[in-house]
């Protein structure tokens, strides 16, 4: 499917607003708990959301099947991922956590290899895995064999958060006959259930003493990076497809890097960026698009050529 100006206009915009949402929360942790922030996050949007299904004409479905999926999709779609990667930028950079969240695909690849029998594992995407693995390795350093420091930890943490994404990607197929605003409020509702009880024993929240740029944070989590991105996630799918909006995949890191260093005066190390190459080097084998364009069109010079 071929993408017009403006789907790359919403694509972009995407970009922003999901790599913005590192950005956000990077101020919002300074002084409010990963917890609390991801529950003010998926609280507010889920309010936003359940507005949009309402004012689109839809209805939420009812009884004990629809709550159980919507909670085991909001836990590990949100409740569990956003958790892991606020408490991650307790410890590392915004942009880091954005390069390292970058490899998402690569985890959906390998689980859809061991949990589902219709999409294996092939050379390409193994060689494409390797790539993106290195990129790993280069951005946790050789420091790591001396035993990991607390930045170690924050990184693995942000490597589960993507693990959990892409065995969200699995479980998310069952929504496929909903209403996309629909399964997106219908998940945000059941990690809010989730995540307020868990806030409110873990870190009692009426402690914490935020300044207004903080709670704004938190805000711009919430209707920016999560309902409004929602929404614009679900239009560019309608209209230039599930594997073109995959794109937003390597522009995120680069928003992020972009607002962290420009915003926050983060300061990357050179191996930040050799190994968020190495991690895009890797999706794009995975995603093997370019390799299927450079076949093209050798296939076509042999052609003029013959």
């Amino acid at each position: 499917m071929r993408m017009t100006g403006r789907d790359w206009v919403l694509l972009l915009a995407l970009s922003l607003l999901w790599g913005g949402a590192f950005f956000f929360s990077k101020i919002a942790v300074a002084e409010i708990g990963p917890l609390t922030t991801a529950a003010g996050r998926v609280s507010l949007a889920a309010v936003v959301l359940l507005a949009a299904v309402r004012l689109g004409g839809h209805r939420m479905p009812v009884g004990w099947s629809a709550a159980g999926a919507f909670l085991l999709m909001g836990l590990i779609n949100n409740a569990v991922p956003f958790s892991l990667i606020f408490w991650g930028q307790t410890r590392i950079d915004s942009s880091l956590a954005a390069i390292l969240n970058a490899t998402t695909p690569v985890w959906a690849v390998l689980a859809a290899h061991l949990l589902t029998s219709d999409d294996r594992l092939t050379p390409a995407r193994i060689l494409g895995i390797l790539v993106s693995l290195a990129g790993v390795v280069v951005l946790i350093g050789p420091a790591a064999l001396d035993g990991i420091t607390e930045a170690g930890w924050g990184m693995l943490a942000v490597l589960m958060a993507g693990l959990s994404y892409a065995l969200a990607g699995l479980y998310g197929r069952r929504f496929k006959a909903l209403p996309v605003q629909v399964a997106a409020a219908g998940m945000l509702t059941g990690s809010t259930v989730l995540m307020i009880p868990a806030a409110l024993v873990v870190e009692q929240p009426w402690t914490y003493t935020p300044g207004l740029i903080h709670l704004a944070a938190v805000g711009g989590l919430a209707l920016l990076s999560t309902a409004l991105a929602y929404l614009l996630y679900f239009r560019l799918l309608r209209s230039a497809g599930p594997t073109n909006t995959q794109l937003v995949t390597f522009l995120i890191p680069v928003s992020a890097l972009c607002l962290g260093v420009l915003v926050l005066g983060e300061r990357p190390e050179p191996q930040a960026f050799l190994g968020m190459a190495l991690i895009f080097a890797g999706l794009a084998v995975i995603d093997g698009r370019l390799a299927a364009r450079l076949r093209q069109r050798r296939a076509g010079s042999s052609r003029a050529g013959g």
